[in-house]
């Protein structure tokens, strides 16, 4: 994959012909290809047939099926849904946290869903351990020395919002799984910014969206669930969509034989039909390549940082890092608003969060490093 041809997928983000828009983490820039489905589904919704759920049911397996290949898994090992709080929670009702396995270690460098939905399951049994961060990351051999087995879950992010810190996974599955823990890995930060392969990796679940790093709709997440497991979930919060054969319209004698036993009420097809749009646009790309041109850029941002005596909180070392560099200084919080306010796209989550991506330039990091120092300096005058 060659340069000029990541220019000629930046094309197809009018976001950047209007900022300097390095704000992957939190949104990823929205796919002019977008704006064709939703006419089509604004045309459908005003020519209303029933006939409709035709296509619709197969466009919505066809994007967790082309979700699964883009991670690595088979065919009917992803589900779909609204967000990624609903897929864990019904996940999470599949697990009996009665007798001594009832641990769910957790590190402390999850998003805010991960601490507060586990923390509900405590009324079932379930029992919170959270192993603290160590500065920008947690020691992979801190978090397997919190696993034994009294624990039933491991539930981790694989890249954290916060500080861009990257996981080494492998060394956690074969922990949990030598004790009979079972691994829940919150990947919205890593997927579609770094390789995965579940099925090499082993995890039993993986969650993420799609309206980060992979340039999809607000409303869509997935789950994906290790095949040889998928037999053995019986979750309590569940619905229709989620029996074996729904749209016969009769109750419910079985679950699903794939993923989609996780899914719950009416799909939400439009974000699964918006977001194939952007993954066609990373299948284009190519995920190694989009991982080398990130792994440039956010080197730049560091280097820029450190000439301009910044703190970066980020890992310095390309395995321990995803997409984000987070800066922390004096004013950080006020940096951030001045730069959104003048086009230069960020985020602040207890830190400046700078994030290029595969449609940014190396030409676009310097801008933004640009004016961010002058910024900062500002500030600090």
């Amino acid at each position: 994959m060659t340069g000029k041809t990541l220019q000629a997928l930046r094309a197809e983000f009018p976001l950047l012909q209007t900022c300097t828009y390095l704000n992957s983490n939190s949104t990823g820039a929205f796919p002019r290809g977008m704006e064709a489905v939703l006419q089509r589904y604004a045309r459908t919704m005003q020519e209303w047939r029933d006939e409709v759920w035709e296509g619709w049911w197969a466009d919505w397996h066809a994007y967790a099926d082309a979700v699964a290949r883009f991670i690595g898994g088979p065919p009917g090992s992803v589900v779909t849904d609204g967000n990624l709080t609903t897929l864990m929670g019904r996940l999470g009702t599949c697990f009996d946290f009665q007798g001594e396995r009832r641990r769910v270690v957790i590190t402390g460098l999850e998003f805010p869903t991960v601490p507060f939905l586990w923390s509900g399951f405590s009324r079932y049994g379930a029992e919170t351990v959270v192993v603290p961060a160590e500065g920008a990351r947690v020691d992979a051999e801190a978090l397997c020395a919190a696993i034994d087995e009294r624990t039933r879950i491991v539930s981790l992010c694989h890249a954290s919002f916060a500080t861009g810190a990257l996981m080494d996974l492998e060394p956690v599955v074969k922990r949990a799984h030598a004790v009979g823990a079972q691994v829940v890995v919150d990947a919205y930060q890593s997927v579609g910014a770094v390789p995965i392969d579940v099925s090499a990796l082993g995890v039993d679940f993986l969650l993420g969206g799609a309206h980060k790093w992979m340039c999809g709709s607000v409303e869509s997440a997935f789950l994906y669930v290790r095949p040889d497991l998928t037999d053995s979930l019986r979750p309590a919060a569940t619905g229709w969509m989620a029996g074996e054969n729904p749209l016969t319209f009769e109750p419910a004698r079985a679950w699903a034989p794939t993923a989609r036993r996780l899914a719950g009420g009416t799909p939400a097809v439009l974000p699964s039909q918006l977001s194939q749009v952007g993954l066609d646009l990373l299948n284009a790309a190519g995920i190694h390549t989009i991982r080398e041109h990130s792994l440039r850029c956010t080197a730049r941002v560091m280097a820029r940082a450190d000439e301009a005596g910044l703190p970066v909180v980020t890992p310095r070392k390309d395995a321990h890092r995803a997409g984000i560099v987070t800066l922390r200084f004096p004013g950080d919080a006020q940096v951030a608003r001045r730069l959104v306010a003048g086009g230069f796209v960020c985020s602040y989550r207890g830190g400046l969060r700078v994030a290029p991506h595969f449609y940014n330039t190396l030409e676009e990091v310097d801008l933004f490093m640009d004016r961010l120092v002058a910024e900062a300096r500002k500030e600090a005058a």
